[in-house]
Formats: C-alpha cells, sequence, structure tokens
C-alpha cells in the first residue's frame, strides 16, 4: 500500500472518530411539524390559477380571532380634513396646546374640527367643536380605555397656558369650546385654580363663546369642584364613563362611581346651568345596569348624557365585548329622553364632546331642550293628578 493511501485512510478513520462524539441537539422528526401540516393543507398554486382560493387562510392562534368581535362598518370613519381642521391643528402647533382629539385618538376628530359640511369658512369656524386638554399630555391615573399617557410624576403645570389658550379660541372664531384636562394628583388643589383661570380668560378675550369644562373628580374635594363650576363657564361636564358594577374595573380604581355623582351633584349646587355626562357602551353592561346609571343621574338634576361605543385604543387597553348596533343607541336615546334628561347623544362614534356646540346651541338655546322638558313636567302632573283622584 502507498504512502497516499495509508494517508487517506488515516483521515477517513479520523473522521469517524469525530462523527462519533457529535452530540444531536435534537432527532429529526418522522412526522411534519404543524407547520408544515397546515402549509400542505392550504391553497396550492392551482387553486390561485383556477381562482378557487378560500376567503380566509389563518395561520397561528385562531382561537383568538374567533373570540374578538370584528368591527362593524359603521363605525369605520374617514381621513380628516378641510380649512377648518388643517386651521386648528396649525394653530394648536403654533401655541403647544394639546387636544384630547389627537391624545386619545378620538375618531370623530376630522367632523369636530371640520366644522358643517359644505358650509362657508366662518361657517365652518363656528360650527367647529375642539376639545383643548389642558396641564399637559400626562394624566396621574391610568383608566383602562384610555389612550392618554400616564406618569405618577407628570411635568409640572405651564403658568403661560391659560392666557395662550385664551389667545387661540379667540383667534379660531370658534362659537362652542370645550375644556378638558389630565387627572392631577400631585397637585394639591388638582388643577382647579389653572382650571378655572383658564375658562375665566377665555371670557374676558371672547365673552361670545360658549364654554363646556369636561372635568376631572378633583380627588372628592368638593371645595375644588366649585372653584371651577363658578368660573364663569356654560356647561360643566363630569363622565361616569360605565356604570356603578363595572367602574372599579374600567376606570382607575381612585375613580368612584358615587365620587363622580357628587361632582355633578356639587355643580349643580353652586348654580350651573346645564350639568353633562357620558356613558360607554359595549364593555359588558346589562340594560339593567344601565337603567340605575340613569336613574341615579337623574336624582341628582343632571341634563345631557351621551352614549358611544367602547373603542380599544390599542391592544394593551380593555377588550371590547360587543359592538352595540345603531338601533340599539336609538332605543337608548328615546329610553333618556322619556326620563326627562334636557338633551341626549346616541351613537356609535358619540363621544362626550362629539359636536358638543352643535348640540348644545340647537337645543338648549333654541328652546327644544327647554319645551322638552315642560312636556315631560306636564306629563308627570297630569300622572299625579290621576294618581290623586283615583286615590
Amino acid at each position: 500500500m502507498s504512502f497516499s493511501a495509508l494517508q487517506a485512510k488515516s483521515a477517513a478513520r479520523a473522521t469517524r472518530a469525530v462523527r462519533a462524539h457529535i452530540r444531536c441537539l435534537a432527532s429529526p422528526s418522522s412526522t411534519p411539524s404543524r407547520f408544515t401540516q397546515k402549509l400542505e393543507d392550504g391553497p396550492s398554486l392551482d387553486d390561485f390559477i383556477a381562482d378557487r382560493v378560500p376567503d380566509r387562510v389563518a395561520l397561528g392562534n385562531t382561537s383568538a380571532l374567533r373570540r374578538r368581535p370584528r368591527l362593524p362598518s359603521f363605525l369605520k370613519t374617514t381621513i380628516p380634513k378641510g380649512a377648518s381642521f388643517a386651521k386648528i391643528k396649525k394653530d394648536l402647533r403654533g401655541l403647544n396646546l394639546h387636544t384630547v382629539c389627537e391624545e386619545a385618538r378620538c375618531p370623530n376628530i376630522g367632523d369636530c374640527w371640520g366644522g358643517k359640511e359644505g358650509a362657508t369658512e366662518a361657517e365652518g369656524k363656528r360650527g367647529a367643536t375642539a376639545t383643548i386638554m389642558l396641564m399637559g399630555d400626562t394624566c396621574t391615573r391610568g383608566c383602562r380605555f384610555c389612550a392618554v399617557k400616564t406618569s405618577r410624576t407628570p411635568p409640572p403645570l405651564d403658568p403661560h397656558e391659560p392666557e395662550n389658550t385664551a389667545e387661540a379660541i379667540s383667534r379660531w372664531g370658534l362659537g362652542y369650546i370645550v375644556l378638558t384636562t389630565v387627572d392631577r394628583d400631585d397637585l394639591v388643589d388638582a388643577g382647579a385654580h389653572h382650571f378655572a383661570e383658564t375658562i375665566i380668560k377665555i371670557k374676558q378675550k371672547a365673552p361670545h363663546i360658549l364654554v363646556e369644562a369636561l372635568t376631572g373628580d378633583f380627588a372628592g374635594k368638593m371645595e375644588y369642584v366649585s372653584v371651577v363650576a363658578k368660573s364663569g363657564l356654560d356647561v360643566f361636564a363630569h363622565n361616569i364613563e360605565t356604570v356603578e358594577a363595572l367602574s372599579p374595573y374600567v376606570r382607575d380604581r381612585r375613580a368612584k362611581f358615587r365620587t363622580s355623582l357628587q361632582v355633578l351633584e356639587q355643580a349643580k349646587k353652586d348654580g350651573v346651568r346645564v350639568t353633562k355626562t357620558s356613558m360607554m357602551l359595549g364593555l359588558g353592561e346589562t340594560e339593567d345596569q344601565v337603567m340605575d346609571a340613569l336613574r341615579e343621574l337623574r336624582k341628582v338634576d343632571v341634563d345631557v348624557v351621551t352614549f358611544g361605543q367602547y373603542m380599544r385604543p390599542t391592544k394593551r387597553h380593555m377588550k371590547v365585548e360587543r359592538y352595540v348596533e345603531p338601533a340599539e343607541f336609538d332605543r337608548w336615546k328615546q329610553v333618556a329622553e322619556d326620563m326627562g334628561f334636557l338633551y341626549v347623544a346616541s351613537g356609535p362614534l358619540v363621544r362626550s364632546s362629539y359636536k358638543a356646540g352643535e348640540f348644545f346651541i340647537e337645543n338648549v338655546l333654541k328652546g327644544k331642550g327647554a319645551a322638552r322638558r315642560t312636556k315631560t313636567l306636564a306629563a308627570e302632573q297630569a300622572l299625579d293628578t290621576a294618581a290623586n283622584a283615583q286615590s
């Protein structure tokens, strides 16, 4: 045997020795993987060519997809546009102001900022509604439905914000403005005096503008509720958000259903002309629970109530339990009106301040709400008279 042949034989023996010491991390499976099997069971090239592809092919955890309700067509909105929309957005950036419309990803931003469709620029401005968010864009609470960012120690208040806000609003020429705020539990007065100062400055610069204040609960301290309620506003709003039974699971644990009722009652005691609140549907509430909430609101003489569909902002937030049909919103509108509320806005896309100026001007200032209240009181008196006659 030649030297080269001996060399080749030794190399082959060494290779077999190395292979014998190699450890296999996993033994090859005799059965195809689930993913491979799913691909084999799916459509082939021939299916695509023959136009026989199935309607939907889902890979992965399909059970979660089956449980999640799909977004109905009546909840899909158009891309915001228009001269009024562009003007408001430009002014906000220039004055470093925040709106809940943007921070909370409201689906109605185009409708509210755009004003009335087909109107002139001046009419569009008067018909537009913007909701300014005071005291920054960071909240000290973490409600499970809200997209506003949270922190225990948000940045300090901007002392120029009341003046800047009043200047921007007077410049826009809007007929109605909504002011809201993040919760500021880090402040002694929860921001009540800052809120009130903003309203006072707006009324000084543009007394014709109607001002709605959508407030927090001021940690249940009624003296701070009174500070805002007596600042010259036109509408005092505070949202109960959901029914009492779901409140601890939907809202931050510091926000109590009964505290919210006390806030609305205190504002009325302080002489506010119109009080207002809002409820989301689709969180798992029952009809009886909604009825109980409406009765409690009437006990504290709340004038305006709005109903809207809960929309999940991100996957980190509460899931939608169900999408409520428009017909059911119409029914709740009728129920609330029959209970004596001054005005009711109810629909899948309705939010607390959705076209608030339009609702208020057309239904309160023009007397429609007052006429309905008179009619309701007359009906109640007739029933009382009939009951007394029978007794």
